[in-house]
């Protein structure tokens, strides 16, 4: 066992101890000491081990890209919107996934919502399915491959999973 099993969380315990009481007296020192030392040590056993990012560049990469993502699709939504109600054909679409971490499903399903136009509504049990609804589906099979390709491929290199 480790004094320091999260060495960030404890520094940042320790920090913000002593800002919280707005003083570096000797008290306060050796009880956020202890805070920093005996906290991590007592939650590191509920820890869940989460994937690590394999390749950060790809992971700043794919941020860079999924902000494209939602700008563009913003400006689509809105032109959507301000057009025609009976142009919109809403639907809900079953989209595979080959994601075997909890993290990489909620990336990809977090990515789904944060951009305009679609929402993820569901993960199924065996999470092998994610149900997306969409405010304009023109081909469905076209936005799950859109998905596949440009989402859940990348989240999988970057998690290894």
């Amino acid at each position: 066992m480790k004094l320091f099993p999260m060495p960030f969380h404890s520094l940042l315990l320790f920090v913000v101890w002593l800002l919280l009481n707005n003083s570096i007296s000797a008290g306060h020192m050796v009880l956020a000491a202890f805070f920093a030392i005996a906290i991590p040590l007592l939650v590191n056993g509920m820890r869940d081990e989460h994937p690590k990012i394999l390749k950060p560049w790809l992971a700043i990469r794919y941020v860079l890209m999924v902000m494209k993502d939602i700008l563009t699709a913003n400006v689509e939504v809105a032109l959507l919107i301000v057009g025609p109600i009976k142009k919109l054909e809403p639907g809900f679409v079953a989209v595979p996934i080959n994601i075997s971490s909890d993290l990489g499903i909620t990336v990809l399903a977090s990515t789904v919502s944060l951009t305009p136009g679609t929402v993820s509504a569901e993960v199924s049990k065996d999470k092998a399915w994610l149900y997306i609804h969409a405010l304009h589906l023109d081909n469905e099979a076209e936005l799950i491959e859109s998905i596949k390709q440009r989402y859940e491929k990348p989240i999988k290199e970057i998690f290894g999973c």
